[in-house]
């Protein structure tokens, strides 16, 4: 395997058109693609969804990896930093864990710090933002545990289930991230 970047309970790897089939599975099932782009309201076919990932792959503008469950070595979803701009040294950061049997496993907190830490340490980015469903606590929960504070709200922007729902916009600056990295290496420290 190709590992990009390797935390304590997942593996980020360049996605591969062996994914294919894990991604036509995840992107059928509704529960799984419920807090995802509207994209997803629609059933996709296995071409579309061929179509898809072969763009994905040849998408040099955004940084898009496989997240591998370390332990069983098979792939869970995707993450990664779209609308990478140099000049404003910015990116939005998104992920989709598709395998419902990873979810509640904390491995969504896990990949947004290796993929923040990536996108300041190697990136050399200011700020990371996103976007992310009001209803969607858990991710909002991962996105906060990572660093990421709200920053505002897009009213009734997000239409699920018959309700409108407001989006929450989440951003993380390189100064937090610094910050942060700094208060835990303190920490560690002072445990030795």
């Amino acid at each position: 395997m190709n590992v990009f970047l390797a935390g304590e309970r997942v593996l980020l790897r360049p996605l591969e058109m062996d994914d294919l089939e894990a991604f036509v599975g995840w992107f059928a099932d509704r529960e799984a693609t419920r807090y995802s782009m509207g994209v997803w309201l629609f059933p996709w076919s296995r071409y579309e969804t061929e179509q898809w990932l072969k763009r994905t792959l040849l998408d040099k503008e955004t940084l898009s990896l496989g997240v591998v469950e370390k332990e069983r070595g098979s792939l869970v979803g995707y993450a990664g930093i779209a609308s990478i701009s140099l000049m404003n040294r910015s990116g939005e950061y998104y992920i989709f864990l598709g395998a419902k049997e990873s979810w509640g496993r904390g491995y969504g907190t896990e990949v947004t710090r290796l993929i923040v830490d990536y996108g300041f340490a190697s990136l050399n980015l200011h700020r990371i933002m996103l976007t992310v469903s009001e209803p969607n606590t858990a991710g909002v929960r991962a996105y906060t545990k990572a660093g990421f504070q709200q920053e505002g709200i897009l009213r009734d922007a997000c239409y699920r289930d018959g309700a409108y729902h407001n989006k929450l916009v989440m951003a993380i600056l390189r100064s937090v991230w610094e910050a942060d990295r700094a208060s835990q290496a303190s920490g560690e420290a002072k445990a030795q």
